[in-house]
């Protein structure tokens, strides 16, 4: 898994949804504190961040963002993902009812 910057992410992200106009892109979000679990108590100073996975089944890529950044980096990638589904959602038929 590659582990990107918030923009080349984005980048990647628009052309893994340009490469699979057909397919499925997975795109997960966790809060993470990037730090190996070694006892089961949560540490109350550490400052945690966003993960963000995508993958097609092919290709792997993350980024992480903070909590300040979050914010921005969120609306970027709704934008991407709602221009790849206005291009790959069916149009509903619209049935006529018989009178």
């Amino acid at each position: 898994m590659v582990l990107l910057e918030s923009d080349p992410f984005l980048n990647e992200l628009h052309k893994m949804y340009d490469r699979n106009k057909s397919g499925t892109v997975w795109v997960t979000m966790k809060r993470t504190n990037m730090k190996p679990r070694k006892s089961k108590k949560p540490n109350p100073k550490a400052e945690y961040v966003c993960l963000i996975r995508a993958n097609d089944g092919k290709r792997h890529i993350s980024t992480t963002v903070s909590a300040t950044q979050y914010a921005k980096f969120s609306q970027s990638m709704v934008i991407i993902m709602k221009g790849a589904m206005a291009d790959t959602l069916k149009k509903k038929e619209k049935k006529k009812d018989k009178q």
